[in-house]
């Protein structure tokens, strides 16, 4: 695979950007990294959840652009089939790409009450009502498919969905959302995954700070 460019911004806010970042590393992509101002007007937008943007993650392969972190994914998955970003297995394929388009276009009110911010950590923390169902439903997809295929990942070793719940881990903590044994224990291997350590490491070093998801509560 020649070389690409992805384009992201903040790493300690952008949890798309996470999440396109995790599956070009997944995939063995050779990429470079092109940071957009996380204070310009669209990438605030995308960072505070007024409206999505074009513009990250956005990765350029070639004379190939590819945005919104599913298209990625698939596309990852088709110049780089031996990463086997998704299950061999066709049922479990179907399994892992239906529990990402969950990921990928629900759960608003999550986003909404625990916005990522891997530099924050709130040992109390109300979640209000709305998001709660949220989050015992994103417990119910993880126990049901360590459940089924055995963890330590979603589906065995990490996949698309890994990518798209990793960043509701890094919420999890950091809000300190009570999790039954089995999720706590997914929860803490994602954390933990070296690929996120990397990740976090960078996000600790960034200097900006956007006040609005500097929540306290």
């Amino acid at each position: 695979m020649g070389k690409a460019t992805l384009t992201i911004s903040s790493r300690n806010y952008s949890s798309w950007s996470l999440r396109g970042w995790l599956l070009c590393r997944m995939a063995g992509l050779d990429f470079s990294e092109k940071m957009v101002d996380p204070q310009t007007a669209d990438a605030r937008q995308e960072l505070l959840l007024l409206s999505p943007s074009v513009l990250v993650p956005r990765l350029t392969h070639g004379n190939v652009e590819v945005w919104d972190t599913l298209a990625i994914a698939e596309y990852l998955h088709e110049i780089a089939p031996d990463a086997r970003l998704y299950p061999a297995d066709r049922a479990l394929r179907a399994h892992c790409r239906a529990i990402s388009g969950e990921m990928h276009s629900g759960f608003y009110n999550l986003r909404s009450a625990l916005p990522m911010n891997l530099k924050a950590k709130h040992e109390r923390f109300k979640v209000f009502s709305g998001a709660r169902a949220d989050i015992e439903r994103i417990k119910t997809i993880w126990r049901e498919c360590l459940d089924a295929y055995g963890g330590p990942f979603l589906f065995g070793k990490p996949t698309v969905a890994d990518a798209m719940y990793a960043p509701v881990c890094t919420r999890f903590h950091t809000y300190s959302v009570p999790l039954d044994p089995q999720s706590q224990a997914y929860s803490d291997h994602i954390r933990d995954w070296s690929l996120l350590r990397e990740w976090t490491e960078g996000a600790v070093a960034e200097p900006d700070e956007i006040v609005e998801l500097e929540v306290e509560f």
